[in-house]
């Protein structure tokens, strides 16, 4: 963890405990997830543990914590509050328990017209899921994240500031609300590493603050990527300047909601430091969610970017473009809901480094059923499904071209 990481939680756990201390009012959210898992992914290891498997957990079955959650909120006044969040994650293969966000907040009274600011310090998921919005940024619909948000998990978070600006329609007799959100951030510079050289996943798993992941084996980590550190710091700091992220959220009523935002890590080229190298990373980003009737709903997201890592002499060593798209159709009645997500997804390499293909394209499908037998309680089953093709699983003998599957039952109790 890198000294100003450190300064900002210092800051941000002071601003908690002196805000408890005269606060007015402090609440406190959960999430228990516990699962058995079944996965079928030819004896491949999962991404999180230096493999090139698709899914969370590895080739076969088990019982694991899918989520321990912990939300604690303070509001010091009615414009200024305090939020932090931690996690765990614990399966046989793979366990972690730390902090996921922390930052202060602050949050203005709307005018007659409506307007109003927000703005945030600290540490925080950057503007873009429209999946991941229950407690402790895990996902409603769903026993997984799709590629694209799973990815946002594992490599993204904003170590910074951001100021919101938004319209209110209720206090103009209209159904429309807007806000236009921005951010600067440091602590990024790293992003893009695990999505070139592992390739899109699907999973639950966030990184925690201070936590590195494992890079998976390729030729040319002995050749020219041989100062590589084996592990990634996801939110490293090397270049000492800010990126940011625009984004624009349009919500009619409570039917339908539209996000565009752009995303730029403005890391600089060329930068090392104990084999962590900068990654320029950006991307934009568009999401909308549409409840056509009482019970059914639509959401989907897609992304476009480019991330890219040079040498010190600025030759470039890693370039890919990548895109990303999901759709989820969900159907809710009484105590049940079904949800079917499909998504496509690709990776392409622009560059020419011997020993390191990270060419990537695939589908994945998911079917998931929830029931909820008792007040914020539920009993969920998923069924995944994943056909990728990437050339890079040759150089540890597996076939290019792979299905996988996973099917999970679990328990999930929200308080």
């Amino acid at each position: 963890m890198t000294k100003k990481l450190t300064c900002y939680l210092f800051t941000i756990l002071t601003g908690l405990i002196s805000f408890q201390s005269v606060s007015l009012e402090s609440s406190f959210k959960g999430l228990a997830d516990f699962r058995f898992y079944y996965v079928d992914s030819n004896t491949a290891n999962s991404y999180l543990n230096g493999g090139y498997g698709k899914f969370r957990y590895d080739h076969g079955s088990g019982i694991a914590i899918g989520q321990l959650g912990a939300q604690w909120h303070v509001d010091f006044n009615s414009n200024w509050s305090s939020t932090i969040v931690g996690n765990a994650f614990v399966n046989k293969d793979n366990e972690a328990l730390g902090i996921t966000e922390a930052y202060i907040s602050y949050k203005g009274l709307p005018n007659k017209q409506g307007w109003r600011i927000k703005s945030k310090l600290g540490i925080f998921y950057p503007v873009v899921s429209l999946e991941n919005i229950a407690t402790a940024w895990s996902t409603p619909y769903t026993l997984t994240s799709s590629s694209l948000n799973n990815w946002l998990g594992e490599e993204f978070r904003n170590t910074g500031a951001s100021l919101t600006i938004e319209k209110l329609g209720k206090f103009t007799h209209s159904k429309h609300n807007f806000s236009i959100d921005f951010s600067l951030f440091q602590n990024n510079d790293t992003a893009g590493a695990m999505l070139t050289w592992h390739g899109w996943t699907i999973g639950s798993r966030q990184t925690l603050l201070g936590e590195t992941l494992p890079v998976q084996y390729f030729p040319a980590r002995k050749t020219t990527l041989a100062k590589q550190a084996a592990e990634s710091d996801p939110f490293k700091e090397l270049d000492h300047r800010s990126g940011y992220h625009l984004a624009g959220n349009w919500k009619y009523a409570n039917k339908f909601k539209l996000n565009l935002g752009y995303y730029d890590n403005n890391a600089k080229e060329g930068l090392v430091e104990q084999g962590q190298y900068t990654w320029t990373t950006d991307f934009t980003h568009l999401g909308l969610k549409y409840r056509f009737a009482k019970e059914w709903e639509l959401l989907g997201q897609h992304m476009r970017g480019r991330t890219y890592m040079t040498s010190p002499t600025r030759v470039i060593v890693v370039d890919a473009d990548y895109k990303n798209t999901f759709v989820i159709l969900r159907h809710f009645w009484n105590k049940h809901h079904i949800a079917l997500r499909f998504e496509d997804f690709s990776v392409t390499d622009r560059d020419l480094t011997w020993g390191d293909n990270n060419n990537e394209n695939g589908q994945a499908w998911a079917l998931a059923y929830r029931y909820k037998f008792k007040r914020n309680q539920f009993i969920i089953t998923e069924f995944n499904w994943i056909d990728s093709t990437r050339p890079a699983r040759w150089y540890v003998g597996q076939q290019q071209d792979k299905i996988e599957r996973q099917l999970q039952l679990g328990y999930r109790i929200y308080f």
